[in-house]
């Protein structure tokens, strides 16, 4: 499931497998129904129901087949008119077609038919528009407000594509993966935009008994080295660190109070939050804690899963491009896998150091791969097997790599319970 809204607003609502909007606010949901030449579609049990995420972004498209065609439904969510969100039909086939809403509290720019639906038993709200071929139906909900059913929609509201882009410009302040597997990438977006909406406690139970994101004192289960890397994460997407420094140093006292071993990655997320907040006292306090740190080898089963949970998705990518400490980093720390083998990839952004920034490219020449990389900020000591650099950019041939050399990348999703998590 995907949550929608908008980044800063309370509104949210969750968009399930087939497309129906479900408001946490406890306003009724938003369902559809498909009337096409051949019988009513019932999105939820149809078994052509196949829906994605657009570049990853809260952009939720799902597609119904129908006879010559698809129904294509989309949901996002716009900041204007203090907050819609936008329900799109697309008729791909060559027939018309009709939808059924059902929930009410619509914004439409033309009204509903008059003709009650005929073969399927709606809720007495429903809302029936036609949808000609090869056209597209825009209906919205207001945020926050029961809103007048069928009211009018307003002109000019920001499209899809606009949106997506937008999505995508603030999770790519955190950094910038281009990579040969996509869906790695759209899981990298997916999560920070959970992350955006939710904040850091993404990936459990938002909803407090009225309907507002719960207070984070609440949360005492939340696992504190899922927070800290969840709040690196936002911080490196924009938001200010000083607001997270209490937070951080909560759950920093409860890992070393817990006395297991900590992945360093955490450790040097917590340190570049208290450094980007001037706590540079605070960082020292932390390097004299000593806390016991590992760093879990990239190829162990046990790792090869992709993460559900948002806070853990982007450091869970990138530590197979690069793990940091305090002045150096490590490039394909667990080599390359072996579908990425020949394929030229490159990312911008990664965090390494304090306050440093690493982008690098892979360029193959037949079985070696040839990296170009800058850093900036204080310098960084780069290494690769047994190459190593101090200098801030640059450009240098790596040996020659085998299917023996790389390793396997699973990007499989891993089992979760069905909540509001990113999935």
């Amino acid at each position: 499931m995907t949550t929608t809204g908008v980044a800063g607003g309370r509104w949210r609502a969750t968009v399930t497998p087939w497309g129906a909007v479900e408001p946490w606010d406890g306003s009724n949901s938003i369902d559809w129904f498909i009337a096409a030449d051949d019988r009513w579609h019932r999105p939820q049990h149809e078994t052509s129901t196949r829906q994605t995420l657009v570049d990853g972004t809260p952009v939720v498209e799902t597609r119904v087949r129908i006879p010559s065609g698809d129904a294509v439904h989309r949901v996002y969510s716009v900041a204007d008119a203090g907050g819609l969100t936008i329900i799109e039909v697309t008729n791909e086939s060559t027939l018309p077609i009709a939808i059924a809403f059902t929930g009410g509290g619509l914004l439409s720019r033309r009204p509903p038919t008059s003709m009650a639906p005929q073969g399927i038993d709606l809720p007495a709200d429903a809302a029936v528009f036609p949808v000609g071929h090869r056209s597209t139906l825009v209906v919205g909900r207001a945020h926050g407000a029961a809103g007048t059913s069928h009211a009018v929609l307003p002109d000019g509201l920001p499209g899809r594509d606009q949106v997506s882009r937008g999505w995508l410009a603030q999770t790519h302040r955190a950094s910038r993966l281009q990579l040969p597997d996509a869906a790695l990438v759209d899981a990298v977006t997916a999560a920070r935009c959970e992350l955006l909406l939710n904040g850091p406690a993404a990936g459990v139970d938002e909803l407090g008994l009225d309907g507002d994101l719960v207070d984070l004192e609440d949360l005492d289960g939340l696992d504190p080295s899922t927070f800290v890397l969840a709040i690196a994460e936002l911080v490196r997407m924009g938001d200010r660190a000083s607001i997270w420094v209490p937070d951080v140093a909560t759950q920093l006292e409860r890992l070393a109070r817990s006395g297991s071993q900590i992945d360093g990655g955490v450790i040097e997320a917590a340190a570049r939050v208290l450094h980007a907040a001037g706590e540079h006292r605070a960082v020292d306090d932390l390097r004299r804690m000593k806390l016991p740190a590992h760093t879990t080898p990239v190829g162990a089963a046990a790792d090869e899963r992709l993460p559900t949970t948002p806070g853990l998705v982007p450091w869970w990518v990138e530590r197979r491009l690069v793990v940091a400490g305090e002045h150096s980093a490590r490039l394909m720390p667990g080599s390359f896998p072996q579908a990425w083998l020949g394929i030229d990839f490159e990312v911008h952004g990664l965090g390494v150091g304090l306050s440093s920034a690493l982008s690098f490219a892979i360029r193959w020449h037949g079985d070696r791969p040839a990296v170009l990389w800058e850093v900036t900020g204080p310098p960084v000591t780069l290494s690769y097997a047994e190459w190593s650099t101090d200098l801030p950019s640059g450009e240098a041939l790596w040996p020659p790599m085998t299917t023996r050399d790389a390793t396997i990348l699973t990007t499989e999703v891993a089992a979760a319970p069905d909540n509001r998590s990113f999935s």
